[in-house]
């Protein structure tokens, strides 16, 4: 009997990722925002609590995740380039990186000249999604801010590639727009980038839009099915890309993902910035699903088959 499309991409992810997951945790820097983005929680009109972390904040934020076990840290926040400048996260980087295996951000987005600077001091990657390829609907949910820019937040990528950040991750919001549409751009992005950068490692990551403080309606919703036909498609698709799932998808169906080919996963995390010691101080970004602790998230990798790796393997 033929293969099924989940079970080629099962055996396509064991033979490049083995039977791992990297596990990572997000923390939240910031959630100012100098942008309008009509899907975000963190969006300039909205009516939320406002907080930038102090350096000594952020550090006490990563020591209890660190003392869970994480290795691996994405640190998030806000497109607000005064808020999270980057002074700060050098600063921030040179405190951390040594503790870390793998330090990434998703921030605003920098000139290549910034990005060789947070290289240098530790930064091993940059999550930059653009979002949606419809230009249209692009234009339509970016209503104010620099992210307005469409073909500027292409740009961007490119000069985090140009900059020899060891990692960098792609995505967009699956309900933007009809994705079957969108995949085969995703796709095509990501093998040009792979061409031209051959150097660079790719992650992809393909949230669903949540319920979040914009209270905006999803257009086009992407049901459980379709997102597992997405996950496989990618896998066969980008056979060498590490794909990224989050803690807004539900438990169950992460389970069922991971067997998929999904390679790294959050765990326990916390959208806002101080949620980890200091929950609800400040407004998320979006609503979680997945609300069991590390250990619990890394008790269901192991029972599946698989190796919680709470460091860097590569």
């Amino acid at each position: 009997m033929e293969p099924s499309l989940f079970d080629k991409a099962h055996h396509a992810t064991i033979q490049r990722f083995g039977r791992t997951i990297q596990m990572y945790a997000p923390l939240y820097l910031s959630n100012e925002c100098i942008d309008t983005c009509r899907y975000c929680g963190f969006s300039r009109p909205n009516k939320i609590l406002r907080q930038t972390l102090t350096i000594d904040a952020v550090l006490n934020e990563a020591q209890f995740l660190i003392n869970q076990g994480f290795r691996h840290l994405l640190l998030v926040s806000g497109e607000h380039p005064k808020k999270v400048s980057l002074d700060y996260l050098t600063e921030i980087t040179k405190i951390l990186r040594p503790k870390l295996a793998l330090l990434s951000i998703e921030v605003a987005p920098f000139e290549e000249d910034a990005y060789r600077k947070l290289t240098e001091c530790g930064v091993d990657g940059v999550v930059l999604y653009q979002e949606t390829y419809n230009r249209e609907i692009y234009k339509k949910v970016h209503l104010g801010g620099p992210k307005k820019d469409y073909d500027k937040r292409l740009e961007f990528v490119e000069a985090a590639c140009r900059a020899k950040m060891r990692f960098v991750g792609l995505g967009i919001l699956l309900g933007l727009a009809p994705w079957r549409e969108e995949m085969p751009e995703l796709i095509a992005h990501a093998k040009r980038l792979m061409k031209k950068y051959w150097q660079t490692q790719f992650t992809i990551s393909l949230p669903r839009l949540k319920p979040c403080a914009s209270d905006f309606a999803v257009p086009h919703p992407v049901t459980d099915e379709a997102f597992a036909e997405i996950i496989a498609q990618l896998r066969l698709a980008l056979p060498e890309v590490g794909i990224i799932l989050s803690t807004r998808e539900k438990p169950a169906l992460r389970d069922r993902l991971l067997k998929i080919g999904v390679t790294q996963m959050s765990a326990g995390s916390k959208t806002e910035p101080g949620g980890y010691l200091h929950p609800e101080e400040a407004g998320k970004q979006f609503e979680l699903s997945d609300h069991r602790t590390p250990a619990e998230v890394a008790a269901a990798i192991t029972k599946a088959g698989y190796e919680p790796v709470w460091k860097d393997w590569i």
